[in-house]
């Protein structure tokens, strides 16, 4: 999401419901290590080898895991594709539902690790 003045007022309206900010390092790698997958042919492909990055990106200076994480996490010139390459992220509800869920996350609200 770009920040403007548009997308900031949307996210103060919707803050108590939701966590937002810059992502760290380890969660973007978690996040594609374990819940990526790639658009291949229109298709919805785990990403379990290098070989799948390197047909589509490595024109564009991607070969690895690790090149694909790198331009995501640093928002570099390929930025756009290897973000189109990647399928939207299907996250679940945590394990044992939320314990207090009525509290923003700032103020001790349901958190896990």
């Amino acid at each position: 999401v770009k920040i403007n003045k548009a997308s900031l007022g949307l996210l103060k309206r919707v803050e108590p419901y939701i966590a937002w900010g810059y992502p760290s390092h380890k969660t973007i790698h978690q996040l594609l290590y374990k819940r990526g997958y790639g658009k291949v042919n229109g298709q919805r492909l785990p990403i379990t080898s290098n070989q799948i990055i390197q047909s589509r990106l490595s024109h564009h200076g991607m070969t690895c895991m690790e090149d694909l994480l790198h331009e995501i996490e640093t928002v570099g010139p390929e930025f756009r594709r290897a973000n189109n390459f990647l399928w939207p992220f299907k996250l679940t509800n945590p394990r044992g539902g939320y314990s207090q869920k009525g509290r923003h996350f700032c103020e001790g609200g349901d958190h896990r690790e």
